[in-house]
């Protein structure tokens, strides 16, 4: 697997936070038994190679991450957004809750998923998905609904 500056920041990132709540969960805490720690309202970021380095290329958010264990977070309202180099969004997926590695840019959930892409002319609900980001797939499993715009393919409207 070849590695780019942008998917180690990502991966740096993504470890940052999983080291930021496992150690605030070995220190002390005077609250301890009333709140698990998380972090909240999390981002983390993935950069497009030169020339367009500064801008970004997908982003991964959510409102809620816990520590699991093998380095994994349980994340609340997952939003992972893809960006053309114009800075346009491509592709949005939400997901309620999943399981997230930042280690191997893996994702997953028995639960809900929403994909929009091609400025709402396409989305894709379904339940249970799998994101491997280094293989660019997304696998949705169950109960799977798409829509499609028909103006997509540049068709008229006409009324009845």
């Amino acid at each position: 697997m070849k590695l780019n500056t942008a998917t180690v920041l990502f991966v740096l990132g993504g470890t940052a936070l999983f080291v930021t709540l496992a150690s605030s969960r070995a220190q002390p805490d005077p609250l301890s038994g009333l709140k698990d720690v998380q972090a909240t309202d999390f981002t983390s970021v993935q950069y497009f190679e030169a020339p367009n380095e500064q801008k970004v290329k997908m982003r991964v958010s959510g409102a809620e991450a816990s520590p699991l264990p093998e380095t994994m977070l349980a994340v609340k309202q997952l939003k992972l957004e893809m960006f053309s180099t114009n800075g346009t969004p491509e592709v949005v997926v939400k997901a309620p809750q999943c399981i997230y590695s930042p280690l191997t840019g893996v994702a997953s959930s028995a639960g809900r998923l929403e994909l929009i892409a091609l400025g709402g002319k396409l989305r894709v609900e379904g339940e249970g998905f799998l994101w491997r980001q280094a293989e660019g797939s997304l696998h949705i499993s169950n109960r799977v609904d798409t829509t499609i715009d028909i103006n997509l393919f540049g068709e008229k409207k006409t009324a009845l």
